[in-house]
């Protein structure tokens, strides 16, 4: 049997709705078809270089704040920038975003960041946009899944 996939969440929720959020990314990511896959959910503030060198694939999740993405994901890049940059190039990744605007921003930042890292995005930012609405909870656990499932079939 060949060793678990790693995936790992790094993701800032400061409210119940973007709790719930990250919770369906996890949801789906541990769903009961995927096999050779473990899901880790680290806050930003406490993951680290070494946690980030130890997945195969990462999902950030982020608000939208004053149209940048929190301080707590900023400050999680400002600390793994460069201890991870010569590591972790292709690293699979994907993003959610709970955005009270318009989330351009908040996208634009993270991909100015990643493409610095030269990770490769696997799907298009997940952009939970305006009021909240209950599809934002099947929209992330649908993400979570679509990861999971990737890196189980070695897609990436």
């Amino acid at each position: 049997m060949t060793e678990p996939r790693q995936l790992l969440v790094v993701a800032h929720t400061p409210s119940p709705n973007t709790e719930r959020m990250a919770e369906a990314v996890l949801r789906g990511a541990r769903h009961e078809d995927i096999e050779n896959v473990t899901t880790r959910h680290l806050p930003p503030l406490q993951a680290e270089p070494d946690d980030v060198m130890a997945a195969d694939a990462i999902i950030l999740g982020t608000t939208e704040n004053l149209g940048y993405m929190s301080g707590a994901l900023k400050d999680f890049f400002d600390r793994i920038y460069y201890p991870c940059l010569d590591h972790t190039q292709a690293l699979p990744f994907a993003s959610f975003i709970r955005a009270g605007k318009d989330g351009t921003g908040t996208i634009r930042a993270i991909d100015t960041i990643t493409t610095g890292l030269r990770w490769r995005a696997v799907q298009e930012p997940l952009l939970c946009q305006g009021e909240f609405d209950e599809a934002f909870i099947d929209q992330c656990e649908e993400l979570g899944l679509y990861v999971a499932a990737g890196l189980d079939a070695g897609m990436f």
